[in-house]
């Protein structure tokens, strides 16, 4: 006969394991699944996750939010590459929404820095600071497939707490377009009056108005010829 203390028990251990399978299949909803690529080497196979294995590649990508994480991973992915060649160029895939400014140009100015020559593709959309970043590929490497957007806007923030503090913080922002609106002169050679009526709202592009506005250099409806990949390696 089961007694009162054993059935409490028992109840307890169900309600654990019921946490811990709420837990996993939350896990599995929000962790992206990531293909493992397998290859034949001399000692064996070896298995990579996708992102390893196109790394290996030269090929960086840049997919969701940018956000200091993602930031921290590209700026490594970076100097990785540059100390295993400063020639051979680098390929970042881009299809963001934008995000946060300070992450974004931690990757902007590390781009800059390293002396390999990146190679932007645009694949999906590019929007904020991701257009950015975009537009700040070696010239004549900066490329968008045909059905993408890129959209260019003022940064924006989310003052609080008390009245100087607001202040401090609107003074800021201000600081930050000012001189976002001088990266985007410097890489679209458009004048700064330009910029700045362009990117005082949401401004949406196709790849041809990306291209035109000085954002790309090459609108990609097929992929690279010979000569083209030569003049890229």
């Amino acid at each position: 006969m089961l007694t009162g203390k054993f059935l409490k028990n028992l109840s307890g251990v169900c309600a654990s394991l019921a946490s811990r399978c709420q837990l996993h299949t939350s896990m599995q909803h929000h962790l992206p699944l990531v293909p493992i690529v397998i290859e034949q080497t001399g000692r064996g196979e070896r298995a990579y996750d996708i992102f390893s294995r196109l790394l290996k590649e030269r090929i960086i990508c840049i997919m969701g939010p940018i956000h200091d994480e993602l930031s921290s991973l590209v700026v490594a992915q970076l100097l990785f590459l540059q100390s295993e060649s400063s020639k051979k160029p680098i390929h970042m895939y881009i299809n963001s929404p934008g995000g946060s400014v300070t992450a974004g140009l931690g990757i902007y100015d590390t781009m800059q820095y390293v002396q390999p020559p990146i190679a932007t593709w645009c694949v999906g959309q590019a929007c904020s600071m991701a257009s950015l970043l975009l537009c700040s590929g070696a010239p004549g490497l900066r490329h968008s497939l045909p059905n993408s957007r890129v959209m260019i806007h003022q940064p924006s923030g989310q003052a609080s707490g008390q009245a100087t503090d607001i202040q401090i913080q609107a003074e800021e922002i201000l600081k930050l377009k000012k001189q976002i609106n001088r990266l985007y002169v410097k890489h679209t050679n458009q004048p700064i009056d330009t910029i700045e009526k362009s990117m005082e709202r949401d401004r949406f592009m196709s790849p041809q108005e990306a291209l035109d506005f000085g954002l790309i250099d090459t609108v990609l409806e097929q992929p690279p010829t010979l000569d083209q990949e030569q003049r890229q390696s």
